[in-house]
């Protein structure tokens, strides 16, 4: 079974200039493919010429011919020219690389369900599946459904597999307690605190006796000589995992249900250092893996200083915590963020540079390349080196998949066979999918498959096209044209692979981050060469020449290039305009990726199909409905457009995060704080003159605002203050646990902060039909829980409960001295 790519097939007869494309001529689901080609596969036609030699015919002139062949044709021919490209994809092994889409589709299905399944129905699926795609094996049409269907199944089994593996206790409420556990790692962050993730062996004062196994604080300060391993103990206050910060957002909970993370918070004092205690093997392991990217990570920060350092160790060790907010945010908005993380430019320019400083060196000893396979000793060090690369970094999605598919180039190298390109994004697809499903529904592994398999189909189909022409050898140029020509096929390369890997990700970025970055063209145009050609190169180097201490002149020209990088960035960001899109619907995510499914996998005319589903998915981004209202799920924080671009809120000081993701969310500009007023001071009838649009007016414990549409927001501390808002309020939001709706006006809603802590952050939509309708609201988190969102149930708030008093102790009198 083939697949896409150009190469040397086994045999010595075959030529790596041979496109596996044109081979499958006239070759219909009967025929079989000649000898000498044991992996045939084609996108281009033979013509016969008049002598009755054979030349090929580009894809675009198959595809111009069979239109005008589709559009003579009855419905018949129709669909004999559908089963005839279909079987024709099969036998080019499309049925391969849709192995990992219908076992992404099973897992995204597992994941969208509103109720755990139980383990069993997942097994019986696939047992029955498997079953009745052996006993239809001799149907082909009817096998493959099964076989599909059995895919499915799988995807959703892993996942729920990988559910039930995990069952890790999460923090249910905050509580302070002493806690005492081992250092797993140790992050400096851009604003000089420490964030430690620590495994928990014991809690005292109270003892939690449903306490988490691993929780992640941030500190003051550590001991300078605490390390990954080291046995520490602290005051902290902990803090449950946090649920998206509105509807559709990203769910921290579900993140660290599957990273083991079972609560947050920070330490109350510093931490400090206690006995060590004996580890598990694997737990010594991991520490001396962290220690050792904490070393490097703290030499290049001191060998290269600043934020160029703070990137360096990024880009070699992975990381990230002490980058500046605003570099992050510059690269962000100039859509060159992709460089921080170690994906596949990071593990290709890795892998080349290796192989050429070692083809380069075995040059120097003819006779021994002469005599020995010095590209497979190349390849197989290379292999070493990304595999390293990978653990040192830390073994993320992106990495993972890059690490595969150029483990699989490499082994193929070895084994003197041909490294099909899309095959091999298939292979690392269905390895972190069987091994890690949760990551299917995130933002990496989305936007990182997107992308790669948008270049990989574009560079085939280009590869094919130039393949079924015929060019003139190419006329002589001086040295300057010669130059020239070179630059300028590099500058369209870089452009073009910008383009296509942005058009891939585009609908992703809007759904994960309702942001798009308008001159990433530019930034990645002017940044790219000098990450390529100076940045990466020279971390290989200095991480070869690190272990003899000869590493400085190499870490110096990579800051400096990295000061390049940072400035561009910089530079483009002051001049990039607001790149907030607002929110967008899921049907268009999912047509969109149908569309790049199609585009990027067929080979025949069936590639057209794509088109409608691209259009559709265009057709349906408009058909989300941003909130009128949001609402966070602690009932601190309400946000409400009000026109203009503006953004009102209800506190003064307000988490920077939550607001930044509504302002993106509500495509606003400006935050406008609220008006304060002493108590009493503002008359109960005002709030029914307030013209549509007003910010929220703040007196005692009542704040009052007018959303554009007429309809009045009040938000209260209690219910006492926020019995006199249901004459006039069309929506009240009640920050205490233990009220209850005080209106009985049914067409008031009232929204609690007891609500809000069983079913997440919450949504508000007025009817614009009619002013005297009440609100609708939406909330993040869905009962009957899912696992990651179990513990909500337990909170205080959720039951109920006013927040938690520690007792005071008792005072003691003074006793009498003699």
């Amino acid at each position: 079974m083939a697949g896409r790519g150009r190469g040397a097939e086994e045999g010595g007869g075959t030529t790596a200039g041979v496109s596996e494309r044109l081979m499958f001529a006239h070759a219909t689901p009967e025929e079989t493919a000649p000898v000498s080609f044991p992996e045939p596969r084609a996108s281009t036609e033979l013509m016969p010429l008049a002598d009755g030699a054979i030349r090929p015919v580009s894809p675009t002139a198959s595809v111009g011919r069979i239109r005008r062949q589709l559009g003579r044709a009855s419905l018949p021919a129709l669909r004999r020219s559908i089963g005839t490209a279909a079987a024709t994809e099969l036998d080019r092994g499309i049925g391969f690389l849709l192995v990992p889409v219908f076992l992404a589709a099973g897992v995204i299905y597992y994941f969208s369900l509103s109720a755990e399944p139980d383990l069993y129905r997942p097994l019986a699926a696939v047992a029955l599946m498997a079953v009745c795609a052996a006993v239809s094996h001799s149907r082909h049409r009817t096998h493959l459904v099964f076989m599909a269907a059995f895919f499915c199944a799988l995807g959703f089994l892993a996942a729920k597999v990988e559910t039930w593996r995990m069952a890790i206790p999460m923090l249910g409420s905050e509580i302070q307690t002493r806690l005492t556990g081992r250092l797993v790692t140790a992050e400096a962050m851009a604003n000089g605190r420490v964030r430690l993730t620590i495994d928990l062996i014991s809690t005292e004062h109270p003892k939690l006796h449903y306490a988490p196994d691993r929780v992640r604080l941030s500190a003051r300060r550590i001991p300078p000589d605490m390390t990954a391993g080291s046995m520490l103990t602290g005051y902290a206050k902990l803090l449950p995992p946090t649920g998206p910060v509105r509807p559709d957002s990203y769910d921290f909970s579900f993140d660290s249900y599957f990273a083991g993370i079972g609560g947050s918070g920070f330490f109350l004092g510093d931490p400090k250092l206690i006995a060590p205690a004996e580890a598990p093997f694997g737990a010594r392991v991991a520490s001396a893996v962290e220690n050792a990217r904490e070393g490097i990570a703290d030499h290049i920060r001191s060998a290269i200083g600043g934020s160029e350092g703070e990137i360096a160790a990024a880009l070699i060790v992975g990381v990230r915590a002490g980058i500046p907010e605003a570099i992050n945010e510059s690269m962000r908005r100039t859509g060159i963020y992709h460089i921080i993380s170690i994906s596949g430019l990071h593990m290709a320019l890795v892998a080349g540079t290796i192989m050429v400083l070692l083809r380069g060196a075995f040059a120097l000893f003819p006779d021994f390349s002469s005599r020995r396979p010095v590209k497979k000793y190349a390849a197989a060090i290379a292999l070493f080196s990304i595999a390293a690369y990978l653990v040192i970094s830390g073994i993320v999605v992106a990495a993972e998949r890059s690490f595969i598919m150029l483990a699989v180039m490499l082994a193929a190298v070895l084994f003197d066979r041909a490294a099909l390109t899309m095959r091999n994004l298939a292979i690392s697809a269905i390895a972190v999918i069987l091994v890690s499903p949760h990551e299917v529904v995130g933002p990496s592994f989305q936007m990182s498959f997107a992308a790669t398999a948008a270049l990989v189909g574009a560079y085939a189909g280009f590869a094919d096209y130039r393949a079924g022409k015929t060019t003139a050898p190419p006329a002589k140029r001086s040295f300057l044209g010669f130059v020239s020509r070179k630059v300028a096929v590099g500058v369209g390369g870089a452009a073009i692979t910008s383009l296509i890997a942005g058009s891939a990700t585009l609908l992703f970025a809007i759904w994960h981050f309702q942001r798009v970055s308008p001159l990433s063209l530019l930034a990645n145009l002017a940044v790219m060469p000098i990450v390529s050609l100076i940045v990466m190169p020279f971390a290989v180097l200095s991480a070869l020449a690190m272990p003899f201490g000869f590493d400085g002149p190499f870490l110096y020209v990579m800051g400096q290039g990295l000061t390049a990088m940072i400035a561009i960035s910089a530079w483009i960001s002051e001049r990039s305009p607001v790149d907030a899109v607002g929110l967008i619907s899921i049907q268009s995510v999912l047509l969109a990726t149908v569309a790049l499914v199609i585009a990027t996998m067929a080979t025949t005319w069936l590639r057209l199909a794509a088109i409608p589903f691209a259009l559709a998915a265009l057709l349906a981004i408009p058909h989300a409905r941003a909130p009128d209202v949001l609402v966070s799920e602690d009932a601190h924080l309400v946000a409400m457009p009000i026109g203009g671009g503006e953004l009102a809120i209800n506190r003064t000081r307000s988490n920077e995060f939550t607001t930044d993701n509504w302002k993106r969310a509500l495509k606003a500009e400006e935050i406008v704080p609220p008006e304060t007023f002493a108590k009493d001071a503002m008359d109960i009838a005002d709030p029914v003159h307030l013209p549509p649009g007003s910010p929220f007016y703040c007196t005692g414990d009542l704040c009052i605002g007018r959303h554009p549409s007429g309809a009045i927001v009040a938000l209260a501390e209690n219910r006492a203050s926020a019995r006199p808002a249901c004459g006039f309020a069309d929506l009240i939001v009640i920050d205490d646990a233990t009220a209850y709706n005080p209106c009985r006006d049914p067409r008031v809603l009232v929204v609690t902060k007891r609500q809000l802590a069983r079913d997440g952050s919450a949504a508000i939509f007025f009817d614009p039909q009619s002013a005297t309708a009440r609100p609708t609201v939406r909330y993040a988190v869905e009962e009957p829980y899912r696992p990651w969102h179990e513990q909500r149930k337990y909170a205080r708030e959720a039951r109920g409960l006013p927040p938690y008093q520690r007792p005071e102790k008792p005072a003691v009198a003074p006793q009498p001295t003699e």
